[in-house]
């Protein structure tokens, strides 16, 4: 049987269709929004870093557009829409998918970290900070103190009551109730998650079929590293693993294709096929622009945004001030479907300012060239620049900053192009501000038509 050919840019296509990037910040965020785009992902990436806004929250206004982190709040904490737990990493997940993931906390029981020995050694310490919790719950890590003794710090001299808690977490026993200041505070699963724990798990054999599935769906075509990168957790073993895709294969479930250009073995789902025919017509994958969060599950596994769109984006933030290459926190920079560039951005807080540090651009944008990759219509440079700017004032909106500042670009021949298209974007959104004020009898909403803060 040949093998059905396509495009790169197909693939890229529909990467950007299933991520919900093919109309960046051009979607409301609500109950169900949220549902859905947690279920397409499979996960958005929790991440401490606060340079410019936590990183969920990024994510989360790439699609939607500025929104209030009180409404995102509401969603989570009171209406369980999303809950804590580990995809990749640790998530933010569609309580809808419950049923799948506590299959994993069940076997979690069985199969947990390294540290067993630890809480064998304690053996009374699981049920007393159950009790805890139950009687004063929700609490954090910090309500139990650090036995006589022993010192605080690092990674092995974790306390045994925080042990207990991972423990107890990753085996669904249980769950985040809030974040204070981005700290956790836990309560009993039955108590957060009543009708969620009520339904039948997964077994296990269903729900591996329903992780490869999961990963699939919202990568759209995949080579088999892209999918093992992607749902990083549970760990399988790469027996384990290969053994559900080859049975996938077999049964016609999941099919190879061929990418013009990459050598690579692809493979997509039978029932995706049409939509990947689809993706392969479009004369432009996306409309419009954003700046995605260092942990965006779109970038989750770099190389295969390297492979498709031509970036070759790296994390940078741990790395060494002076061996860095773009900047502490970079964020690339999409506009139209292509991935033109990375601004290195700060927000500050007491100034109200949003700070692009360092914009750099592509070479090939740059030299009027197409990308590396996946390619259609030109992007011209103007319009480059222009989505750009219209990226950096929604953030500053959405950050709280009144002022968009642009310090340096490379290559520095851009920095007087890109200011007056960032003066055109601050009048622009001026101008949706005062009529929307009008139209609202409040003169002061400061966000487009477009952007409404749900």
């Amino acid at each position: 049987m040949s093998v059905p050919r396509f495009e790169l840019r197909a693939a890229a296509a529909l990467f950007l269709e299933r991520q919900w990037l093919d109309r960046p910040r051009g979607r409301r965020l609500s109950e169900s929004s949220l549902d859905a785009f947690a279920r397409a992902t499979g996960g958005i990436q929790l991440d401490s870093i606060n340079v410019v806004e936590r990183a969920h929250h990024l994510t989360l206004w790439s699609r939607f557009g500025p929104y209030r982190l009180e409404s995102l709040r509401r969603l989570i904490e009171e209406r369980r829409v999303l809950f804590e737990y580990w995809a990749h990493v640790a998530c933010l997940i569609a309580t809808s998918d419950f049923p799948a993931w506590r299959r994993t906390m069940l076997d979690y029981r069985h199969r947990h970290k390294g540290w067993a020995f630890l809480l064998e050694k304690h053996r009374d310490i699981i049920p007393k900070v159950e009790q805890a919790i139950r009687e004063h719950g929700p609490i954090g890590n910090s309500y139990f103190s650090y036995p006589t003794g022993e010192a605080a710090g690092g990674w092995w001299n974790w306390k045994p009551a925080t042990h207990a808690l991972d423990w107890m977490f990753m085996s669904g026993r249980i769950t985040v109730h809030s974040r204070v200041h981005f700290h956790k505070r836990f309560d009993l699963m039955e108590r957060v998650l009543p009708e969620a724990l009520a339904r039948e798990p997964l077994s296990a054999v269903a729900f591996k079929t329903w992780h490869l599935r999961r990963s699939l769906t919202a990568m759209g075509a995949a080579t088999e590293t892209d999918l093992r990168l992607y749902l990083t957790y549970p760990r399988m073993r790469s027996t384990e693993r290969r053994a559900v895709f080859q049975e996938a294969v077999r049964t016609g479930e999941v099919v190879e294709i061929a990418l013009e250009g990459d050598h690579g073995r692809w493979f997509v789902l039978r029932d995706d096929l049409p939509a990947l025919e689809a993706a392969a017509r479009k004369r432009a994958p996306s409309k419009g622009s954003a700046l995605l969060a260092p942990f965006d599950s779109f970038l989750w596994h770099r190389e295969r945004t390297r492979r498709l769109f031509g970036l070759d984006y790296r994390i940078e933030v741990y790395t060494p001030d002076h061996k860095r290459t773009h900047g502490y926190y970079t964020l690339p920079m999409l506009v139209d479907g292509y991935l033109i560039g990375r601004a290195d951005v700060k927000t500050h807080r007491g100034e109200g300012v949003l700070e692009l540090r360092r914009v750099q651009f592509e070479p090939w944008l740059v030299a009027g060239d197409p990308p590396p990759a996946a390619s259609w219509k030109p992007l011209a440079l103007d319009r480059a620049l222009a989505g750009v700017a219209e990226a950096a004032h929604s953030l500053a909106t959405f950050v709280g900053a009144t002022r968009v500042q642009l310090s340096r670009t490379a290559p520095t021949r851009l920095h007087a192009p890109l200011r007056r298209s960032l003066e055109a974007a601050a009048a622009d959104v001026a101008r949706r501000a005062e009529r929307a004020g009008r139209a609202r009898g409040n003169s002061r909403w400061r966000t487009s038509d477009s952007e409404a803060l749900v």
